[in-house]
């Protein structure tokens, strides 16, 4: 069976023949067809979606998730804004997260949003308590999944 598990793990199919418990996902996002692209990247695993930063608090105080993905932008006026509206965006949720270092320490944070700057603020403030938090932008994430479903 060596020869065979070598294989499979080669062309990524490496988990095919030993069963996985589900990962328990959390997303933070605005778009609905980006809930729906999770959905499938996630298909058989436990994914519970929040919208808005104060769905994303409620969910994240009282669940336990082995991913966080965090989107910046939530509203249409934050995609092209000059400004930072910290209260409605996922950087509150990142400085919740930042500010309760015990809750959920041992998950696997990811900022998902094209906004760079935002990214920058959320990861390095999540990182300042600790945290494993990265910045991968949304459309380099299907390879980042693919590799941590393999864990």
């Amino acid at each position: 069976m060596g020869i065979l598990h070598q294989l499979l793990d080669k062309i990524g199919l490496g988990g095919a023949l030993t069963p996985r418990a589900p990962v328990r996902v959390f997303l933070l996002d605005d778009d609905t067809l980006r809930h729906e692209w999770f959905a499938r990247q996630f298909k058989g695993d436990l994914l519970e979606v929040a919208a808005d930063a104060a769905r994303a608090v409620e969910l994240l105080s009282s669940n336990y998730y082995d991913l966080i993905f965090l989107d910046h932008d939530l509203l249409p006026e934050h995609y092209y804004a000059e400004g930072f509206d910290d209260e409605r965006s996922g950087y509150a949720v990142a400085r919740w997260l930042a500010e309760r270092p015990a809750r959920l320490a041992a998950s696997h944070i990811i900022v998902h949003t094209r906004n760079a700057d935002g990214a920058l603020r959320m990861v390095e403030l999540l990182r300042r308590v600790g945290r494993q938090a990265e910045h991968v932008p949304f459309p380099l994430l299907a390879p980042k999944i693919k590799q941590l479903r393999r864990r």
